[in-house]
């Protein structure tokens, strides 16, 4: 979609920060169409063409994907309702293996004829690639799973909500940052459903419905004495649920400097906090240049593990097939292959995850109908594994795929995408007010913000939404202009310790950039509270 669509369809109040955050996927469509949904038989008798056409043609190997992609947009600005928006994306996309080579073609024309030759077409396509392709495709095995199915365990369809029951919440979230002491306030609650339908020449027929929700708000806060001004974005994280993420109940609480949510989000309660925050940056001292220890929130630190960790990790980078938006990676197959790769601290376990309740990257199948699975890719602080699909996992002796592929539209090829990837928490018992009282110097991070990492993902800079300063154990006050620097492998060796579980929160991104042309994933970053001993804190006087 071009910029000025997406202008008109998100409004042209809405602010530049959160214009970059959310973009608008799909053709606009009236709201009461929103859940016709295609019936399952047909869909089968859809991929049957296409498989039946492309085998006809040559292919060897065949899947087909088709999918129905709905996103709506509730946008507002302080007490208006700046749009509402449904969004609709129907096709199917057909990827072939024809004398031993990869080949793709995609319709949004679903009669038999336009199936049969977009599978044609992928068919050639395949065996033109192969003039060139030195190595046959290389495909992990993969058993049939029959007709399966697989839906998000939602407790309330946020498609279903009455619209004016949203608008009334982010108004009320606006008016409450607005009476807090707010000058301006944008917020979003974004919802998406994947209605995906999978078939291949293997056996599988799997038909998958998957939910994600986003409520999203920015606050800006006006000194009227000196102009300076500052922000304060919502803290919440995206997820893989219903609207029920957003009914938060009082088991959920989490208590520290800042309100803080483990399985649902008041974002009435957040805004409230807002913009007192907002006003407090302002006139919080600048951090003077030095070594801290820091206690970095999960709202935070998720974003550190998504740059640092889950882009190095995956396999494409590490072979240099893909450098796209994140670069390749230091995490070299030597590193890999020696068994000893001190990547971190032994209090740093990684761990990729597809079958996180609640979480983005949560699916029953990925896009090559592999059935998600859970593996250790940082183990004790050693290096242990990759994030591999079909045809990469023989490259690393894998028996079968992870189970981690992902194209983000029916017309989209298919390919290896991030899985979630988590810090796990620590084993014995602590909390984020214990971990505060043992640091001496320090610096308490909360929420994302800016970012910089080199095309190797090793040498980066991240900063924060809140700053609070701790002496001898204690948070004594807000600081502004913080950013620290380290390397990766410095960085996760300084981990000296993790909260428990009862800490354990996800963080995330819903669109998460690779490839060329671009496709965006959803992906969760689970974290407790971490401290890290010794980094490198820069002012980013940011101050006039």
């Amino acid at each position: 979609m071009k910029r000025k669509d997406f202008l008109y369809l998100t409004g042209m109040g809405f602010g530049a920060t959160m214009l970059s955050r959310i973009p608008v996927f799909g053709s606009p469509i009236q709201h009461n169409g929103i859940l016709n949904g295609a019936d399952t038989a047909l869909k089968k008798k859809m991929a049957d063409v296409a498989l039946n056409a492309a085998r006809s043609k040559g292919a060897t190997y065949t899947d087909v994907r088709i999918g129905r992609y709905l996103n709506q947009y509730v946008v507002t600005r302080e007490n208006k309702v700046e749009n509402l928006v449904d969004t609709e994306s129907f096709g199917m996309g057909i990827r072939v293996i024809a004398n031993g080579c990869w080949g793709f073609a995609a319709t949004d024309k679903l009669d038999d004829d336009s199936i049969a030759k977009a599978a044609a077409m992928a068919v050639a396509i395949a065996k033109e690639n192969s003039r060139i392709q030195t190595e046959p495709v290389q495909l992990a095995p993969q058993k049939g799973y029959g007709e399966v199915s697989w839906k998000t365990p939602i407790e309330k369809n946020g498609f279903e909500v009455p619209m004016k029951e949203k608008t009334d919440l982010l108004l009320s979230v606006n008016d409450a940052a607005m009476k807090g002491g707010a000058n301006y306030v944008n917020s979003i609650i974004f919802l998406v459903n994947e209605q995906k339908y999978f078939a291949s020449t293997e056996g599988s027929y799997i038909d998958q419905d998957i939910h994600r929700i986003w409520p999203i708000f920015a606050i800006t806060k006006i000194d009227d004495k000196t102009g300076n001004f500052e922000t304060r974005q919502s803290l919440s994280a995206p997820r893989g649920m219903g609207y029920e993420y957003l009914e938060p109940r009082e088991s959920d609480k989490i208590h520290g400097v800042t309100t803080r949510y483990r399985d649902r989000y008041d974002m009435l309660e957040d805004a409230k906090a807002g913009a007192p925050q907002a006003a407090e940056k302002i006139k919080a001292k600048s951090v003077e240049a030095g070594k801290y220890d820091l206690v970095l929130d999960p709202s935070h630190l998720w974003l550190t593990i998504h740059e640092s960790v889950g882009h190095p990790s995956e396999l494409d980078r590490v072979l240099g097939y893909e450098a796209n938006f994140a670069g390749t990676s230091f995490l070299t197959l030597d590193k890999w292959k020696s068994g000893k790769f001190n990547f971190g601290s032994k209090n740093v376990n990684i761990v990729a995850d597809k079958t996180q309740p609640g979480s983005l990257g949560a699916v029953g199948y990925d896009d090559e109908g592999v059935e998600s699975k859970k593996w250790d890719i940082i183990k004790d602080g050693i290096l242990v594994n990759y994030q591999a699909i079909r045809d990469q996992a023989h490259i690393i002796g894998l028996k079968e795929s992870q189970g981690c592929c992902y194209a983000d539209s029916w017309s989209d090829v298919q390919f290896q995408r991030m899985p979630n990837i988590s810090l796990q928490p620590g084993k014995a018992p602590l909390s984020p007010d214990d971990m505060i009282k043992n640091v001496e110097k320090g610096i308490y991070i909360v929420g994302d913000s800016s970012f910089s990492i080199d095309q190797q993902r090793y040498n980066f800079q991240f900063s924060g939404q809140l700053y609070y300063e701790i002496k001898n154990g204690k948070i004594v006050g807000m600081l502004n202009d913080v950013a620290y620097q380290s390397n990766t492998q410095e960085f996760w060796n300084s981990c000296a310790a993790v909260c428990d579980k009862n800490d354990y929160r996800l963080g995330g991104s819903f669109f998460d950039g690779k490839g060329q042309p671009e496709q965006v994933s959803a992906v969760s970053h689970g974290s407790s509270t971490a401290l890290f001993k010794g980094v490198n804190v820069i002012n980013t006087k940011r101050k006039i």
